[in-house]
């Protein structure tokens, strides 16, 4: 098929990958492991687990995912398919890895990410989704963005990887009904009930990156009190909301970043575009456009509505595994709502 991208044999990816014995990250829909080809370039080989579409179809979707061309996007080198149903994405390695392992995972790399570093990525990953939503023959939905879907260069630019659950729509439509997986703390709340999905679920979804972003933490979060060890569940947007209602923002930015001077009113602008991004009603929230301009200062950001932010704190807290602080995968099916 014309416009397809190298096409690699499950031999030679067994070869890459010394038999899959590298991994370097999972997610819903499959694990990464890291592949050395002939010519000695490192690679990420994206396995992806079960047959979710037909080979014709595969095949269509990897054709429209490596014609797309965004500096902040990971070029797609290849693809591979076998007999028991795997398909496989190949992309280039990066060597400083995820945002997770800068953001979530490791206290001394998140130092290092200072806050110019964090508005940047803030910024990349709009411009990305922007461009999959607004500028390209076919509206793409990546419908996966969360940390770990992130990955940071050398120079801490941010670049958006992982398109294995992506879907493309028309110009002419603006919803699209799939079977979508995720990660709890970054599904919108219409990914939990029988509804369809618009670009208005990536908003979501990075509207919670941006928080985590701020605050360095998950937005998620188990704790066990010392004293009593009742379990407590820490959900962190409505921290943040209380926050800045008693003035006192400052206090939800990462300790990390405790001795950089951070302007509050960058803080101010970023939650309140957090905010608006996370509104429970699709309706509500920005388009990716117009969050580029708001981060960029070509439109002000108002104060947003009320939420009460009662459906996806409700599910989330009742979703959450009282043993670990890592947010639960699911596999829902979307429905077409009225």
């Amino acid at each position: 098929m014309a416009g397809l991208p190298a096409r690699f044999t499950i031999k030679e990816l067994e070869i890459a990958t010394r038999n899959f014995q590298t991994p370097i990250g999972e997610g819903g829909s499959g694990a990464v492991f890291k592949g050395t080809l002939e010519d000695g370039s490192f690679v990420a080989v994206k396995r992806i687990k079960g047959q979710a579409s037909g080979e014709a179809e595969f095949r269509t979707e990897i054709t429209i995912i490596a014609n797309l061309q965004h500096i902040n996007l990971v070029c797609l080198l290849g693809y591979g398919l076998s007999r028991g149903g795997n398909r496989y994405l190949i992309y280039p390695f990066f060597q400083n890895g995820s945002l997770v392992a800068w953001l979530i995972k490791d206290q001394e790399k998140r130092v290092h990410l200072t806050w110019m570093h964090r508005y940047r990525i803030a910024s990349n990953v709009a411009k990305v989704l922007a461009y999959l939503h607004h500028e390209c023959h076919h509206q793409i939905l990546h419908l996966d963005i969360k940390p770990v879907n992130i990955l940071i260069d050398s120079s801490f630019r941010a670049l958006v990887s992982d398109f294995g659950i992506s879907k493309s729509i028309g110009k002419d439509e603006s919803t699209v009904m799939t079977r979508a997986r995720g990660m709890i703390g970054y599904l919108p709340p219409e990914m939990l009930v029988p509804n369809a999905i618009s670009t208005k679920s990536d908003v979501y979804s990075y509207g919670m990156v941006l928080l985590e972003l701020v605050g360095g933490r998950r937005n998620f979060m188990t704790e066990v009190d010392a004293e009593s060890q009742k379990t407590h569940h820490s959900y962190f947007p409505r921290i943040v909301k209380e926050k800045m209602l008693e003035g006192k923002l400052m206090e939800v930015v990462d300790l990390c970043l405790k001795c950089e001077d951070i302007r509050e009113e960058e803080v101010m602008l970023l939650v309140r575009v957090v905010l608006w991004c996370i509104e429970e009603n699709p309706e509500l929230r920005p388009s990716t456009t117009e969050v580029v301009d708001m981060l960029d200062g070509r439109r002000p950001v108002l104060v947003p509505p009320q939420s009460l932010m009662f459906v996806v704190n409700f599910f989330s807290v009742e979703t959450q595994s009282s043993t670990s602080q890592q947010p639960n995968t699911i596999s829902i099916s979307i429905k077409s709502g009225p």
